[in-house]
C-alpha cells in the first residue's frame, strides 16, 4: 500500500517504478518472417537490485500472512513440541514456496518450449535477452532467499540453527545469481524446478509425518527421486559446459555482449555445481543414517529367554 501511495504524486512516482517494475526492457520490432506483433525483451542491470529489493519486502508480508494465518492455527489444534514446531513452521513455509516456483517454472519451460528441445539450454549462448516471465521469475527468487536473512530473526531462530540457515541461503542465492548474471537463465530455470520438486516433496511428506508418525512413505518416495534429481543434474550440467558450450564457435570473454564461455568459467561454474551436489549428497546420506538409527533404536528389543534348570535336578553339564 505505502509502494502504491508513490505512484500518486509526480515527483515520486518515477522513483517508484524502479522498484515495482521490471527494468531494461528492449522493444524488438515485427517482422513478416517471425512475428505480426511487437516483442519486448529484457537484461539485466543494476537497477534490479531495487526491484529485488521491494520484492524481498513483499515476501516478508506474505510470509507472515502464511504464518499467522496457516501455520499458527494448525500449531495450535496439533501442539507441536518447540523442536517440532519450528520445523513445522519451516517446512510449511517452503512446501508453499516450492510449490509456487514448481508451477510456474514449469509453465515456462512449456511456454519456451525448453522441455521439447534440451540444446535450448546452450544454443545461441549468450541469453541475454530473456522474456518478461523469466526475468520476473529470478527477481523473485533473488528475493525470496534475500528475505529469508532477516526472517531468522524474525522467526527467532536458535543459535546453533543460524549457521545451518546461512549457508542454506547462501548457497540458493550464490547459484541463482550466477545463472542470472552469467546469462545462464535457461540451464538456471531447468535445474532450479528439479531441484525444488525434489525439495517440496521432502517438505509437504514431513508436513504429513508431524501430523502421523506413522507416515513413511513419502520419505522412501523422496529418497529415490532425490538421488535421481542429483544425476539429471550432472548429466544436463555436464551436457551443457562439455559438450554444448564448449563447442561453441564464440569462445572469448566479452563483457559488453555478456559472453562469458571460455574456459575458467566452465570449468568453475561445473565445479561449483558438482560440489553442491556432493554436500547435498553428503547431508542426505547423513538423513537416512540418522533416520535408520532413529528407527532401529525404536523396535522392540527381543529379550534372551533364560533357561532355569528345576530344582534337585542336574543339568547334564553338572553331571
Amino acid at each position: 500500500f505505502i509502494a502504491l501511495s508513490f505512484f500518486l504524486f509526480q515527483i515520486t512516482a518515477k522513483a517508484a517504478v524502479i522498484f515495482v517494475t521490471l527494468q531494461y526492457n528492449v522493444t524488438i520490432p515485427a517482422t513478416e518472417e517471425q512475428s505480426s506483433e511487437t516483442i519486448s525483451l529484457y537484461h539485466y542491470g543494476i537497477k534490479d537490485l531495487a526491484t529485488i529489493f521491494f520484492y524481498m519486502l513483499v515476501a516478508i508480508i506474505i510470509h507472515a500472512i502464511i504464518q499467522e494465518y496457516v501455520l499458527d492455527k494448525i500449531n495450535r489444534k496439533m501442539h507441536f513440541s518447540k523442536t517440532k514446531h519450528s520445523k513445522f513452521n519451516e517446512s510449511g513455509q517452503l512446501s508453499a514456496f516450492y510449490l509456487f516456483s514448481c508451477v510456474w517454472g514449469t509453465s515456462i519451460l512449456v511456454c519456451e518450449n525448453y522441455i521439447s528441445d534440451p540444446t535450448s539450454l546452450w544454443r545461441d549462448y549468450p541469453h541475454t535477452l530473456i522474456p518478461f516471465q523469466m526475468k520476473f521469475f529470478y527477481i523473485l527468487q533473488l528475493a525470496y532467499w534475500f528475505h529469508a536473512i532477516p526472517e531468522l530473526y524474525f522467526q527467532k531462530t536458535k543459535k546453533e540453527d543460524i549457521f545451518r540457515q546461512i549457508v542454506y541461503i547462501g548457497l540458493y542465492l550464490f547459484h541463482i545469481a550466477g545463472a542470472y548474471l552469467l546469462n545462464l537463465t535457461h540451464l538456471g530455470l531447468v535445474l532450479l524446478v528439479l531441484h525444488y520438486f525434489v525439495e517440496f516433496l521432502f517438505h509437504i511428506s514431513r508436513l504429513f509425518y508431524f501430523s502421523d508418525e506413522r507416515y513413511q512413505k513419502g520419505f522412501s518416495l523422496w529418497a529415490v527421486l532425490f538421488v535421481l534429481g542429483r544425476l539429471l543434474t550432472l548429466i544436463l550440467s555436464v551436457l551443457t559446459f562439455g559438450f554444448g558450450l564448449a563447442r561453441a564457435e564464440d569462445q572469448q570473454l566479452n563483457f559488453s555482449t555478456g559472453n562469458f564461455n571460455i574456459l575458467a568459467v566452465r570449468i568453475s561454474v561445473l565445479a561449483s555445481i558438482c560440489m553442491a551436489q556432493a554436500f547435498m549428497m553428503w547431508k542426505f546420506i547423513n538423513f537416512q543414517l540418522r533416520r535408520w538409527r532413529e528407527h532401529s533404536s525404536s523396535q522392540p528389543q527381543s529379550v534372551k529367554k533364560k533357561f532355569v534348570t528345576p530344582k534337585g535336578k542336574t543339568s547334564r553339564k553338572e553331571r
